[in-house]
């Protein structure tokens, strides 16, 4: 249904009750959220919280709440309230069962109104909790060990205001209005209770969640994301995405740990690059996407292969670095976006790729990776990460009487 066709019931006096809503938007359990086309609404209830292995969408705004209220209660209540909207506007509706111009002239509307007209695009709200946020309201006991603030990776230049958060709250859509609205209108209901710390626009995926997707490029021209993990490798997703039983508290059982980090490429210097340095750099050509020294673009890269006396994959090169077999085996699932935040004083583009990953505990996914491509990665010289962030997703809300965090905080 889309929102024009809810205002008018909402104006007839008929707004649309959060039992039979519910049923609507109820999903069967274990399957892949996903939308017939952009437009389509993407289910929200389920076993997983979509937005993780759903096929990336082609818009993101993403963004990082401080609480700001002591008063546990009120921090439940707008869970409640958020879930109830979240649930409402990934099926294409307004935020509030009124609308944005179904209430009273009296009254501000429970929706701002800019997605009007417009379908649910695809429409994901995914919901992460951060480290401090356990600080604050006494829950030490339910803190995952694995929900730790990332080290201080070699190179890193952290920008303390555009990183961490108490909660974090990942929109992606295939039209950013839509994107851009659901924030907007969570952040209207959360005045009083929480702020926003921070908040990130992305566009241009850059990598691709399932196999019925081709590969993107980032802002380097390269294909990104080629070995990443898919939602069709579901024994791999079980290995090293989800959260099991016993790897820590049981709200988490199900749910996955998400890490974002904000990284500045230096294009103009990248620009004037040897297209043979940066295929060497990458250890990728640059047309196909095939490891150097093989065709396909899938083609698993050979690291013994040699061009003589030098391996056709560098020692240093990034996809030798990040590759699990230099790794222990760790494989995130990645699905960042493309950024342009203008230009800088120096009049350079300030841009780059704004890196999500969820894994199943960052211990043994994202930190040992980051660990070595910031000690060795030639790709060091191009890029500075600038901001950082790591959020606990719990698992996904399965039922309309569920909310965002009620097995954390009940």
């Amino acid at each position: 249904m889309k929102r024009r066709r809810m205002i008018g019931m909402a104006g007839a006096g008929v707004g649309l009750a959060a039992a039979g809503g519910a049923f609507a938007l109820s999903q069967g359990s274990g399957t892949v959220p996903v939308a017939s086309s952009s437009g389509d609404a993407i289910p929200f209830y389920g076993v997983r919280q979509a937005g993780i292995v759903t096929p990336a969408q082609d818009r993101l705004h993403f963004v990082a709440f401080d609480v700001i209220t002591k008063n546990r209660a009120e921090l439940v209540t707008m869970l409640e309230n958020w879930t109830a909207a979240a649930a409402r506007m990934t099926a294409g509706l307004d935020a509030g069962t009124m609308g944005a111009v179904g209430g009273i002239p009296e009254s501000p509307p429970d929706d701002t109104g800019e997605a009007i007209g417009l379908p649910a695009s695809g429409l994901t709200l995914t919901i992460g909790f951060g480290p401090s946020l356990f600080t604050k309201f006494g829950l030490g006991k339910q803190r995952p060990v694995a929900l730790e603030d990332l080290p201080h990776f070699p190179g890193d230049a952290i920008d303390a205001t555009i990183s961490g958060g108490d909660i974090g709250i990942q929109a992606c859509a295939h039209d950013p209005q839509v994107a851009v609205h659901a924030i907007r209108n969570l952040a209207r209901m959360g005045m009083g209770v929480v702020s926003v710390r921070w908040s990130q626009l992305g566009f241009g995926r850059t990598s691709s969640t399932s196999t019925s997707q081709a590969t993107p490029r980032n802002l380097f021209g390269f294909k990104d994301g080629t070995a990443n993990l898919k939602a069709e490798e579901t024994a791999l997703l079980d290995e090293h995405l989800w959260v099991r039983d016993g790897d820590g508290p049981s709200w988490m059982t199900g749910g996955s740990y998400l890490v974002t980090r904000k990284i500045r490429m230096i294009v103009e210097t990248w620009d004037r690059t040897s297209l043979g340095e940066q295929e060497a750099i990458v250890g990728r050509t640059k047309g196909s996407g095939a490891p150097l020294g093989s065709s396909g673009e899938f083609d698993e890269p050979d690291f013994s292969a040699m061009s003589g006396n030098i391996p056709t994959i560098p020692v240093d090169a990034h996809v030798r670095l990040a590759h699990p077999t230099q790794n222990q085996g760790a494989r995130l699932l990645r699905r960042g976006y493309n950024f342009v935040d203008g230009s800088d004083g120096l009049g350079r583009l300030n841009a780059g790729l704004f890196f999500i990953a969820y894994q199943r505990d960052p211990r043994r996914g994202f930190i040992p990776v980051q660990t070595a491509l910031a000690r060795r990665d030639s790709m060091n010289e191009y890029i500075r990460h600038i901001s950082s962030g790591i959020f606990a997703c719990p698992p996904g809300l399965e039922a309309a009487d569920d909310f965002w965090g009620r097995k954390l905080f009940t």
